[in-house]
């Protein structure tokens, strides 16, 4: 008996052409010293990798006399190592505090990235 038989699961391939958003993963480095010597904390640019950018979810609240818009986003990745939860993404100028890290899938082919900003604005 001759059968064509596909496989039950076949492998999405990865679609990096999606990926066209370059994002920077940075990391608080509180070790951190001036020239002087003197103790100065910030922000340290660890990655720069290529993402897939999803909106999750974006709603406004009004806290105390102000307004404020909070945006949730997914930043899709290739696997890299270093990452966690303390960590911060820059897209575009606006700063997104890092909520989770999942592996999307057994095989480890990409990362999804949940982040959420307030609209905050890197500081030059």
């Amino acid at each position: 008996m001759n059968r064509n038989l596909k496989p039950i699961v076949e492998q999405e391939k990865l679609n990096t052409g999606k990926m066209r958003n370059r994002i920077i993963i940075q990391e608080y480095d509180s070790k951190a010293v001036n020239e002087n010597g003197y103790p100065n904390p910030e922000w340290v640019t660890i990655k720069k990798p290529w993402a897939k950018i999803k909106t999750v979810k974006g709603s406004e609240t009004i806290s105390g006399s102000a307004e404020v818009n909070t945006k949730v986003k997914r930043f899709i990745i290739r696997p890299t190592d270093g990452l966690h939860e303390k960590q911060r993404i820059i897209h575009r100028d606006i700063v997104y505090d890092i909520q989770a890290i999942l592996e999307d899938d057994e095989e480890g082919a990409t990362y999804t990235i949940v982040a959420i900003s307030t609209g905050n604005k890197v500081m030059s």
